[in-house]
């Protein structure tokens, strides 16, 4: 057993990946005073008796760089989309035109720039305990594969590469969110 360990790096890789492609989800949520219909991926609408993300049940476009459209395809959903809007948390008033709903992006205000910094902060605090439970996973495997035989020379290069891998991940989570507090922050 000792000789033939071999750490499932690629799985590892791939969980780590996950937690970025999480985060980077979060993050297209957060308003920046840019419109942008990746900001209503997380909205989901009671539509037919499920919870259906609002993609599902209208058609979102950008025709203008602070304004968002969705047209919704089935005429009862309209009031049940608008709520869902409401009831986002994404600060914005939506406006009925028939079956489609407009929401126009107002400026963000200093204060509501410095909120949403921290709430990207916190996403990214979110992303970095993942990708740490991931490295732990890793540990594990090795500490169990110690406990089989393996030689402490192995356990040190397979700690180091999962230890490589965590730090890889952590700084691309801290570069995403010096980009996006950047990007929140701009005028």
């Amino acid at each position: 057993m000792s000789d033939d360990f071999v750490l499932d790096t690629d799985d590892l890789t791939r969980r780590m990946e996950g937690a970025m492609a999480n985060l980077r989800t979060e993050f297209a949520s957060l308003r920046t005073g840019r419109a942008s219909g990746s900001m209503l991926e997380p909205i989901m609408v009671d539509a037919y008796g499920s919870m259906t993300p609002i993609n599902q049940v209208g058609t979102v476009n950008v025709p203008e760089p602070r304004m968002v459209t969705i047209n919704v395809w089935d005429k009862g959903l309209v009031g049940k989309v608008e709520k869902a809007i409401r009831e986002s948390g994404l600060g914005i008033n939506p406006q009925l035109n028939g079956t489609i709903i407009m929401l126009p992006i107002p400026e963000l205000n200093e204060e509501r720039r410095r909120e949403l910094g921290k709430v990207a902060a916190q996403y990214a605090e979110h992303a970095r305990v993942s990708i740490r439970n991931v490295r732990r996973d890793g540990m594990d495997q090795i500490k169990k594969a110690k406990a089989d035989g393996m030689s402490e020379d192995d356990q040190k290069l397979w700690e180091g590469e999962v230890q490589d891998l965590t730090n890889t991940y952590v700084k691309k989570v801290d570069e995403a969110l010096e980009n996006k507090q950047e990007e929140i922050m701009q005028v």
